[in-house]
Parts: C-alpha cells; structure tokens; sequence
C-alpha cells in the first residue's frame, strides 16, 4: 500500500504541472511536458535507473542486466501528455507504477535489462497525429508528420527543436528488434467494466480494431410548409432512421461498439427539407471480421433506408485500423499473477488505442487495466483507488 500510495501522490503532483491554470492539460513538447519530465525522470534516478531521452522527447529509465550493457530489456510504460481538461492518470499511472516496479528490484540482479518509458505523445493533442512517441520508438515515424503544425501555426519539427529535440534523429530513436523482450503497460480501464464486475484489475485481451466513414445521404431540398409528407425526399429522416440501426446493431452483437459522433444537414434551415445528411462514424471491435461483418452490414441498412424516401446513401471509407491482440504468453503470465493472489480474473477488450498498440509491431505486448471509478477517463473525475493500484504493481512485480 506504500508503493501505492505514493504512486497516487505523484499522480497528483504531475496533475499540477499543466500549460492552464485551473485545467490539465499537457502536449507534445511544451514547458509543461518538460517540466514533467523533468520531475519523472528524477523519480527514475531515485529508483536506480539510468535515465535518458531519445530525440523525439521519450524520457527513458534503464537498469542494466547482471550480464552487463546491451542486454534486452524488458519495458514497462506509458505516456506522459494528456487531452485538454484532463484527469491525473490517464498515462501517468502506467509511467509511475513502472518507476514504482523498478524501486522494488533496486539492488536485485535481474537477468535483462529493465526499461522504463515515458513517451511524449499518445494522445495527439497538438498535432493532431496520436503516438508520436511510441511510432519513433517502434521505428514507425512517417517524415511527413515533420511539417505538421499547431493551431499557432507551429511545426512540429521547430516545436521538438525548441523542446531539445530534433527531428532529424528521430530515425535513431528507433529501437530494434532484438533490444526488447516484451512490452507491459499499466493504465486505467477507461470504461465500467471492472467496476460493475467488482474487480480490481483486469488482463486486455486486444486492443480492438477501428472502422471510419463517412456516409452521406442525398435527397431533393424542399419547402417544409408546402411539399406534402408523401412527396417528400427527406435526407434527416433517412439519416435519423439509420443512426437507430447503427445503434441496435451494435446492441446486438457481443463486444461491438459504434457511434455516430457527427452529423451535418444541409442546407440546414428550419423551413427547408434537408437535401444532405452526412454523418461520421466509428465502428469498433476486438476481432476484425466480426468489425467487418458490422460495417457491411450498415452499408447494406444505408441502402434500405434510403430506398423507400428515393433518398441515396454515399459511403466513404475514412479508416481501417486492425486490432492488436495481446501477445498470449504475457497475458497468460498476467492471468497467472492476478489468480495468484486470488483476486478475480476478467479479461476485457480495450475499445481505445494505446501506446501497447504500436510497440506490439516490435516485441511482444501486453496490459493490464486498472479499475476507475464510474469508468470516468479524459475528465478531471477520473479516480482510483490505492488499494487496486497497490494489486496492479504487486501483479506487475512478479510479471
């Protein structure tokens, strides 16, 4: 409970260390991100890591094997950026309990090498672009992304150049293969699952896969007092009845989520039948043929729809991103942990992407999920518990 509560005090104090005062928020190379490295990084020390960072501004904590330097390394880790109007653990909590993992091996000799990492950017708040870090550290950064820029019209290359790094070396970030055994990251759950199944901790089976479009239905613009309800070729109507099914389909079918997030009518006046719907969507889940599935089958509802009205559905793939599955040998050694201890086992899917997510391209990955409570995250509300947190590192330990 020491190691946990501790770990729940420098939460806090990483939650003061914000670019506004009165919310959290923390992006991609920024004074704020500096001084929380900063202050992580001398945590990492106290820990009796040696203590680096790369050029892209992943801040890395490294104790060596009792064979000596160049050893792989087992790595456990997290970020350290956040969205606007933030919670405290969201990130921190899997950077920390790995600098609380690494205090509790000081002065034991570990076969591998043992890795911390804070990486700069998971969540894309700056530059619009989500895993800066873990891409440059898996050896996935696209050049294109140099350019990019801020809302103050910033690049990202200046920013990282201003924040001490360069984007010119970020290729040297990149580490290869065979430095790495595998790969373990604790995070909150971000969802009620734990809570309502009362238990502490849970072992992520997959990160799952994502589907965007954008679907558009086309109809004929009219005057809303004067064209009769017969005579009618209402966009909203067409676009209204088909969100439902979006939504019962996902209802349907196990382990299925999606959204329409965003919808726009045209020419979009109170007295005038709407000509366009469009709608953006989001369609997720841990296997990728049962995403597959879903998405046809909304293709196919668009078209009935649409039919009866004389209303045309247009669909534009946005996105096809395939789902993760945790490695199987460190899950199953996860599940061992957790039933070692007697605490309940629940493996669950994480509908949301993770740094585990790009760092499975290069070694073997995992997570754990901690219960939070009301399954509150990207809030300020988002809370844990000491006594979860203090199961999740005793868990991560014997990992």
């Amino acid at each position: 409970m020491t190691d946990a509560a501790t770990v729940l005090a420098r939460c806090a104090a990483l939650g003061e260390i914000s670019e506004e005062p009165g919310l959290l928020v923390r992006r991609f190379a920024t004074p704020a991100l500096r001084e929380a490295s900063d202050l992580v990084g001398e945590w990492m020390r106290q820990a009796g890591l040696d203590v680096y960072e790369d050029a892209v501004g992943n801040l890395i904590g490294r104790r060596e094997a009792a064979t000596g330097p160049g050893a792989p390394a087992f790595v456990l880790g997290s970020h350290l950026d956040t969205v606007r109007d933030a919670g405290r653990y969201d990130g921190p909590l899997g950077v920390v309990a790995g600098v609380a993992v690494a205090e509790r091996f000081a002065g034991r000799v570990l076969p591998f090498a043992l890795e911390v990492v804070a990486f700069a950017d998971e969540e894309g708040t700056r530059f619009g672009t989500t895993f800066l870090g873990s891409s440059a550290f898996a050896g996935r950064w696209d050049p294109a992304w140099d350019a990019l820029t801020d809302e103050a019209g910033v690049t990202l290359a200046d920013a990282l150049r201003a924040y001490g790094g360069d984007v010119a070396e970020v290729p040297g970030a990149a580490r290869a293969r065979e430095s790495l055994l595998g790969y373990s990251e604790l995070h909150i759950e971000q969802g009620p699952v734990l809570e309502a199944r009362d238990a502490p901790v849970g072992v992520v089976t997959a990160i799952t896969g994502q589907s965007h479009a954008e679907v558009r239905f086309t109809g004929i613009a009219g005057h809303a007092g004067t064209v009769p309800m017969d005579a009618r070729h209402d966009a909203a109507a067409a676009a209204a009845e088909w969100l439902l099914v979006v939504e019962s389909l996902a209802r349907a079918r196990e382990g299925l989520v999606a959204t329409v997030g965003r919808l726009e009518l045209h020419p979009g006046a109170r007295n005038v039948i709407p000509a366009e719907a469009r709608l953006w969507l989001d369609v997720r889940h841990g296997d990728d043929r049962a995403r597959h599935a879903a998405i046809a089958a909304l293709r196919e509802a668009a078209v009935q729809v649409g039919a009866p009205r004389g209303v045309a559905p247009d669909w534009d793939d946005r996105g096809d991103i395939a789902a993760v599955p945790a490695d199987p040998a460190l899950a199953a050694r996860l599940t061992a942990c957790v039933e070692a201890v007697g605490a309940p086992v629940e493996r669950l899917a994480s509908g949301a992407g993770h740094d585990a997510a790009v760092v499975a391209g290069l070694a073997p990955a995992a997570m754990l999920f901690v219960r939070c409570r009301g399954g509150v995250s990207h809030h300020p509300a988002e809370a844990v518990a000491v006594e979860d947190v203090a199961v999740a590192i005793e868990k991560l330990k014997e990992y």
